[in-house]
C-alpha cells in the first residue's frame, strides 16, 4: 500500500512563484524538494489546492461478501470466487480485510 501525502498550498505557491519570477523548474524542484513533474502540473492549474478524489469502484462488494459468508458459512474459497467472478487470491485478500478467517474447529 502506498501512502500519498499532499504538499501544502503554501509550498505549492512558493514553488510556482519562484518559477514565474524567472527561476527554472529544475531549480525549483531542488530547492523545494518536489518533483519537477509536480511543479509542471501546478503551473498548469488555476487552483493550487489538492484535488479531491472519489472512492474507488471495486468489483467485489464487501457487504455482499460478508452477507455471502454469513449465508453460506461452509462454502469453499473457489466457490465464493466463482460466485463473485473474481480470482481466489483477490477474494482471500478481501476476506482478510474483513477479518474473516477460516475456523479450525
Amino acid at each position: 500500500m502506498y501512502l500519498y501525502m499532499t504538499y501544502s498550498i503554501d509550498l505549492r505557491e512558493r514553488a510556482v512563484s519562484y518559477v514565474r519570477s524567472g527561476g527554472s523548474q529544475s531549480e525549483a524542484s531542488r530547492i523545494f524538494k518536489v518533483t519537477s513533474r509536480s511543479i509542471y502540473n501546478w503551473l498548469q492549474r488555476d487552483d493550487l489546492s489538492p484535488a479531491l478524489h472519489g472512492s474507488r469502484r471495486r468489483k467485489l462488494d464487501k457487504a455482499a461478501l460478508a452477507a455471502h459468508v454469513r449465508d453460506f458459512p461452509d462454502a469453499l474459497l473457489r466457490e465464493r470466487a466463482a460466485h463473485f467472478n473474481v480470482s481466489h487470491q483477490s477474494l482471500w485478500m478481501a476476506l482478510r480485510k474483513l477479518n474473516i478467517v477460516k475456523k479450525n474447529d
